[in-house]
């Protein structure tokens, strides 16, 4: 552990898991589309999007997938975390009131360069909405050679 209460690379296992949960508000989108500049009419405007496969606004992917990012600095590793990629397959429509779980897995470890592969997967009420992988360098107590 570091002194943040992140795991350091030393600490880290395949099989390790940890998971954080949030609910998408109306807040989190409408926040979102002016941070992000994305204003599509799928999230913003309920008119339009009740005339849609999905009967209503959704959640913009990247502000759903953003669980991940928490659940990685927050859990596993942990704060002092660098994020270096991540792969996302969207799989269903995040709606606002869901509640999005984020769980990540330490896949592999890489110590010649302190690297961690990740598998990410989030879910609302059990059903996968994203599934991923992340590489992610964590905290370390010794610095790789």
């Amino acid at each position: 552990m570091n002194d943040l209460q992140g795991h350091d690379f030393e600490d880290l296992q395949a099989g390790m898991s940890a998971s954080f949960a949030k609910t998408i508000t109306e807040a989190d989108i409408v926040l979102f589309a002016g941070a992000s500049g994305d204003n599509n009419a799928m999230h913003i405007n309920e008119e339009f999007a009740s005339a849609t496969p999905f009967k209503g606004r959704i959640a913009h992917g990247m502000l759903t997938a953003s669980v991940i990012s928490a659940a990685i600095a927050g859990k596993l590793p942990g704060p002092g975390t660098v994020y270096l990629s991540q792969s996302l397959r969207f799989k269903a429509p995040v709606h606002p009131g869901d509640t999005v779980k984020a769980t990540v897995t330490v896949k592999e470890l890489f110590p010649e360069k302190r690297r961690v592969s990740l598998t990410t997967v989030c879910t609302v009420a059990g059903k996968v909405v994203i599934e991923g992988e992340a590489l992610v360098m964590p905290t370390a107590r010794h610095q790789p050679a």
